[in-house]
């Protein structure tokens, strides 16, 4: 079973047991989420596609982690100007491990 799910403006497939690096959500390690923003349910038999969200469908999460990703180097350039400017980034993400999925 499997499901499409929304997190940050963002869209993920979750499955049982599969980790999910998503945006950086409010939650201390090891918190239980339940994510309700279902978009697809579905499985070998059956999928049931929301309108926009799946009724009653849930998402149950475990927080693994709070962490920050890759540098990201930013760099401005304006041909003929001498002008060169250079900035990093590094996105905050929270790793999810899927406990559950209810239809």
């Amino acid at each position: 079973m499997y499901a499409i799910i929304r997190s940050g403006g963002h869209q993920y497939r979750a499955e049982v047991g599969a980790f999910l690096d998503v945006e950086k959500l409010p939650h201390n390690v090891n918190d239980s989420i339940e994510i309700s923003d279902v978009l697809l349910v579905g499985d070998d038999e059956t999928t049931v596609i929301g309108q926009p969200f799946v009724e009653g469908a849930k998402v149950k999460a475990t927080v693994v982690e709070q962490f920050r990703g890759e540098k990201i180097i930013v760099f401005h350039y304006r041909q003929r100007t001498n002008y060169r400017k250079t900035n990093g980034h590094r996105q905050y993400y929270t790793r999810l491990r899927i406990d559950a999925i209810q239809k």
